[in-house]
């Protein structure tokens, strides 16, 4: 009877070692997962800057072009309170 007690159950032994197997392969899934999750979400994120970086890249553009009419640069100063050589400056409150 000693003997039969102290057989190793195998289909336990299995049983147990597929478990470990099957934790060991989640284990090593959840890595990765995560930072696919998070390198997911800064993705959107730099998405949406690129948009706000185009719109911002357009705005540029049509300023850009609005300045290079004959004249602009002359408005903007005088909107900055510059005064050309020899003018003289009217404040009117």
């Amino acid at each position: 009877m000693a003997a039969a007690s102290s057989r190793i159950r195998w289909n336990r032994v299995g049983r147990w070692a597929l478990i470990c197997v099957f934790a060991f392969v989640i284990y090593l899934y959840v890595g990765p997962a995560r930072t696919w999750v998070t390198t997911y979400a800064e993705a959107k994120r730099k998405r949406e800057d690129v948009v706000h970086l185009r719109e911002q890249n357009d705005r540029l553009r049509e300023r850009k072009q609005t300045l290079k009419r004959a004249g602009a640069v002359e408005l903007e100063a005088r909107k900055l309170g510059m005064v050309k050589a020899g003018e003289k400056l009217y404040v009117v409150e």
